[in-house]
């Protein structure tokens, strides 16, 4: 059997009983981990490294985050603006241009290639044309984008026409991440998310049009009044649309933290057991439709990129979630952005009076980050294989590292005992493999070698796994 393809399984007793609150390991460490008050000189270090070594070939990924939003979507946990004033928008991208202007020039001219690129949000589409055309100028005036590299950007398909996606094509961009959620309009409703299929659809057949190689649709299971028979409408109809790659992601309802969830009615959310009927039946229905499970909350055609990639163990995960450049330094732009260079990770401060107040100084705007040592880079590499391919190699470990895996990692294979007696997993002589029915529960797998998460494994600022 070919664990990277193995159909997902799908237990719920097992899910149930494993289903603890853990991270998403989109870092590791993991971003409450960073230290405040980072240095920027650290930054600088770190890309002037980059420059040192740039003779590696080794290409960027580059992340810009677009935080304003014309409407709040109630169960959104993204660092967004509200706001209709484009006179804030156009502020913002001239501090981008500075910060591009100072990031960029700690590499040395030689080390600015570009594989992929991302524009995120809060709303990217909220940008006028002459906005995108602007930052997507001020971007080629500093890094050169590769022909054959991924470009993407999250749409959202209420504020976007069939000009604006042309206009998207033109300037690079080749894929397309479409915010969804569920096509129910009483699940809509009680979002304050409003939007039809037809639009939607609309969005899709004009990427396509426009050369897009890859439409990503993201839906969310556990929101207010979604029943199994709702959602598997919403699925029959994003089907239809055939996408390439679906994410399907569990709302976790955390108001303490994200003040537009307190205006959803938690009387009105499905039950923990109505969350697992729906997950099984999408998981069901995804696969009967001929996606591949990915990992975490991702599927995709068997032919795309992401697909491929696993089955040929180049997948990685990142900041973006599931990425097909292994090991690709991350230069991150705008409020809050996290950036990955060598053995560090970084990120900028999150409020824009803040965000100003630094770049007005000539100073990078970033507030907290951490260095890896050996032993997180160690976990690091552990945490992604088993998140992106589902196995461990022990002797591959231990011959990169200079370690005895058994005896480096005790506690850790202690650890996983109940979790091999339940199935999810099985520990043999040469490595640890993840089975099909423990795929979906990786995070909580991986959780057991996240040295900084032992002392308060069940904290709450996580969501649950499942």
């Amino acid at each position: 059997m070919n664990l990277r393809t193995a159909t997902v399984v799908f237990e719920p007793q097992t899910i149930t009983r494993f289903d603890i609150n853990g991270p998403r390991y989109t870092s590791y460490p993991t971003a409450d981990r960073f230290v405040d008050a980072f240095p920027a000189e650290r930054c600088r270090h770190w890309l002037g490294e980059r420059g040192a070594a740039s003779a590696s070939g080794q290409p960027l990924s580059l992340y810009f985050h677009i935080p304003f939003c014309n409407t709040i979507c109630y169960y959104c946990a993204c660092n967004k603006i509200i706001t209709k004033d484009h006179g804030r928008s156009a502020k913002y991208l001239k501090y981008l241009a500075r910060e591009l202007d100072l990031q960029s020039s700690c590499l040395a001219p030689e080390d600015r290639t570009v594989a992929q690129l991302h524009w995120g949000g809060g709303t990217p589409t909220f940008l006028s044309h002459d906005e995108m055309r602007q930052l997507m100028a001020a971007t080629r005036r500093h890094f050169r984008l590769i022909d054959e590299g991924e470009y993407s950007i999250e749409v959202d398909p209420r504020k976007v026409d069939h000009a604006t996606v042309q206009l998207l094509g033109e300037l690079g961009f080749n894929r397309m991440s479409i915010g969804v959620q569920d096509f129910d309009e009483r699940v809509q409703q009680a979002v304050n998310r409003i939007q039809s299929e037809a639009e939607t659809v609309a969005v899709i057949d004009a990427a396509r049009d426009h050369g897009f190689k890859s439409i990503s649709i993201d839906l969310i299971y556990g929101l207010p009044r979604q029943t199994v028979s709702g959602f598997a409408h919403t699925l029959d109809r994003v089907i239809a649309a055939s996408p390439e790659r679906l994410s399907i992601y569990n709302y976790a309802h955390l108001p303490s933290l994200f003040k537009p969830q307190r205006r959803i009615l938690e009387s009105e959310m499905p039950t923990p057991e109505a969350r697992l009927q729906i997950l099984a039946m999408a998981i069901a229905k995804l696969t009967d439709a001929g996606y591949v499970y990915i990992g975490m909350d991702h599927f995709a055609k068997p032919d795309d990129e992401l697909a491929v990639a696993q089955r040929d163990g180049r997948l990685h995960r990142n900041f973006q979630g599931y990425s097909t450049h292994a090991d690709c330094d991350m230069m991150s732009f705008g409020i809050s952005a996290i950036s990955k260079v060598g053995a560090s990770y970084y990120q900028n401060v999150k409020t824009l009076d803040a965000y100003y107040e630094r770049l007005d100084k000539g100073e990078l705007p970033v507030y907290r980050g951490i260095e890896l040592d050996a032993d997180d880079l160690l976990r690091r590499s552990i945490i992604q294989s088993l998140m992106c391919h589902f196995e461990l190699s022990f002797a591959a470990i231990e011959t990169a590292q200079g370690i005895a895996f058994r005896s480096y990692f005790a506690t850790e294979l202690a650890a996983l005992r109940e979790m091999d007696e339940a199935g999810l997993l099985r520990v043999e002589d040469q490595g640890l493999v993840v089975l099909p029915r423990g795929r979906m529960l990786v995070r909580a797998i991986s959780m057991v070698f996240d040295r900084r998460l032992r002392a308060d494994r069940e904290n709450k600022r996580y969501s649950k796994v499942i």
